[in-house]
């Protein structure tokens, strides 16, 4: 399926920046969908107990300000701590909250089950830590309408505001693995932000193909959705470093290594 505007063109969300006008003025044609659900927000999560809460008040707060009918589903990804139990009595009638497991470890294996098991028109992923604000959501909702399949948050876009910088080591590994990256997503400027969304139905054609679960999983979705003849448009956003990571350049280094080469093998088959 071909995207309903020229994947080409400049959308004027990007250019201009932040929207201006508020989510209840804004209007999405055909926003309610027929299956009753429009847009569901994934939530990986791997003992975040502490930062969970405060990250689904501000999500459900902002979706239920939204036209169109949304649901959070956080998955837990076997942690050892309380991060179910904070989940659980969160929920509200507007915009339910709700908690799934997934014992197959790595944010990859978590993000891969919670899309394959939606039945909602759109669903995507952000990460536990809220590190992109959620009013991004407003302009990821427009382009979707709009047409295009894949709306991926970007830190490097032109009108991306970020307020708090990783550290140099990270920054510094980034940008190796952007120069890795080019040979699989061309110009795209930043795989590795935790805020995609998709179209429902090409989301789970899509991550039915996904097998990556660690830190190249998100190269592997773009990498094949770039393949599948996808609609791909970054959107400039609002970001915020949040300390926590589990990820550590130098000690992951090997892991992230072997799931480059595991790419290249499956972009490489025919």
């Amino acid at each position: 399926m071909r995207a309903a505007t020229d994947p080409e063109a400049p959308h004027p969300l990007l250019i201009s920046g932040a929207a201006t006008s508020s989510a209840t003025d804004r209007v999405w044609p055909g926003s309610q969908s027929a299956d009753g659900l429009d847009l569901e927000v994934i939530v990986p999560a791997y003992n975040e107990e502490f930062r969970i809460g405060p990250t689904l008040l501000a999500l459900a707060g902002h979706l239920s300000a939204m036209p169109i009918s949304g649901a959070i589903r956080v998955i837990d990804n076997g942690s050892s701590d309380r991060t179910a139990e904070v989940v659980d009595p969160l929920s509200t009638a507007n915009v339910p909250i709700t908690v799934s497991g997934c014992s197959r470890r790595g944010k990859g294996a978590a993000v891969r089950r919670g899309v394959l098991t939606s039945r909602a028109r759109w669903v995507g992923f952000c990460d536990a830590d809220l590190a992109t604000a959620p009013t991004a959501i407003d302009d990821v909702v427009s382009l979707l309408a709009d047409g295009w399949q894949v709306v991926i948050g970007s830190r490097r876009h032109s009108s991306s505001r970020v307020t708090m910088r990783q550290p140099l080591v990270r920054r510094f590994g980034g940008t190796a693995f952007r120069m890795v990256s080019r040979r699989y997503v061309g110009d795209l400027t930043d795989t590795q932000c935790g805020f995609k969304f998709f179209e429902g139905m090409a989301a789970r054609r899509l991550f039915s193909t996904v097998t990556l679960t660690g830190f190249a999983f998100d190269l592997e979705v773009l990498a094949k959705a770039r393949r599948m003849g996808l609609s791909i448009i970054e959107l400039g956003v609002e970001w915020n470093d949040r300390s926590g990571s589990t990820f550590a350049p130098l000690r992951d280094s090997v892991e992230v290594a072997r799931e480059l080469w595991l790419l290249h093998r499956s972009m490489t088959e025919r």
